[in-house]
């Protein structure tokens, strides 16, 4: 991309780096604001780190361009107002998504004498029921293992798809959490429950336990598709819910990364330029045919007719890219998702308490931390 607008406009050339090692890229990038030398693009910001970056001072609203809003909002679609500030303008880029699902092992289902072509796996008592087969015969150590950890950001691949497909809500709306209602409770005691069962093991897997045949399920997004390739036979199919939702109903979490142009920027106007450039449809078309991830364009399957149809395993993904549930952008959203995470954790993963007292605990503290604007 860095090469395309180079050659177009050499009197305004840019140049482009990885973001710099670290614990995290968003610690990377709130030094770098703090430090007043953040490059003038990103484009790795996550929306979860939205909320701080702007209460740093770090970002510059993209309404400030000429027709700024209306780009963001005719590229992006229906799905833009999830990435709008509470004070009403964007200080993000939807750019790609990688929204999750449930991966399988059809070799691995095949041994335990289920079906790979239709897996069950599309409502919790499925989900249960086939789990319980799948270790009971040995196949895979365990049936699906996500992270135990507690890291804030570990609940977007365990608990958030599903409560997205169940409720199409977001963790925190209104500056209200939405968790520890009878959905998300439900949610929530799906997932105690393989873990009491021995289903998903609580303890840390060094490594990619999917990759690796110890477990029969993964919730991961299509940039899996190059990574695990030819190695495993997989299928993929939507999150569960608690009652049979039609696929074409069932919502899930986006992963989705945005560009950010920070306010240390000083060439403000090339910057929004190459912006727009890095997310036109060409350079989009370039994104989605290289790694296989999801711009974040309405309508995307009829955009790019002929990718899809020479890349029939990523229809599916394009299809969930028009149903993603994005984190709210809210103030305080690492901290409410670690409080989130540290109740999950505690009663979910380790089965210390209920689930509906630890969820209406943690509601109670977000609802404080959320209304602190």
């Amino acid at each position: 991309m860095v090469g395309a607008w180079n050659a177009a406009n050499p009197d305004q050339k840019v140049t482009a780096q990885e973001i710099p090692a670290g614990k995290s890229s968003e610690e990377v990038i709130g030094a770098a604001i703090a430090a007043g030398n953040a490059p003038c693009l990103v484009l790795n910001t996550a929306p979860v780190a939205i909320p701080q970056f702007q209460k740093q001072g770090g970002l510059i609203p993209l309404d400030d361009f000429p027709g700024g809003k209306e780009y963001v909002e005719s590229r992006t679609g229906e799905k833009a107002a999830q990435y709008q500030s509470p004070d009403g303008k964007y200080y993000q880029m939807p750019w790609k998504s990688n929204p999750v699902m449930v991966f399988y092992n059809k070799e691995i289902f095949a041994k335990a004498g289920l079906d790979p072509e239709n897996p069950k796996l599309s409502t919790y008592s499925e989900f249960l029921d086939t789990s319980r087969k799948l270790v009971k015969s040995g196949g895979a150590e365990a049936a699906i293992w996500p992270a135990p950890s507690s890291e804030f950001f570990q609940s977007w691949f365990d608990f958030y798809p599903l409560f997205a497909a169940q409720t199409g809500k977001q963790l925190v709306e209104d500056g209200k959490a939405q968790f520890a209602s009878a959905d998300g409770v439900k949610v929530g005691e799906f997932w105690k429950t393989l873990y009491s069962e021995g289903l998903s093991p609580n303890e840390m897997y060094n490594g990619d336990s999917f990759a690796d045949g110890k477990a029969a399920m993964s919730i991961v997004g299509p940039w899996a598709i190059s990574v695990y390739g030819e190695k495993i036979d997989w299928g993929v199919v939507p999150v569960p819910t608690a009652e049979d939702k039609p696929a074409e109903q069932v919502s899930t979490f986006s992963d989705e990364k945005s560009i950010g142009m920070y306010s240390s920027c000083k060439n403000r106007g090339t910057a929004w330029d190459v912006l727009k450039f890095a997310t036109s449809k060409e350079e989009d078309g370039k994104l989605l045919d290289e790694t296989g991830q999801m711009p974040m364009r309405a309508d995307l399957p009829a955009t790019y007719p002929d990718y899809f149809a020479a890349n029939k395993e990523y229809t599916l993904f394009a299809e969930q890219a028009e149903r993603t549930v994005e984190v709210p952008n809210v103030t305080g959203s690492v901290e409410i998702w670690q409080e989130f995470r540290d109740a999950y954790t505690k009663s979910v993963i380790f089965g210390k308490g209920g689930v509906d007292a630890s969820f209406k605990d943690a509601a109670g503290a977000v609802d404080k931390l959320a209304g602190n604007r």
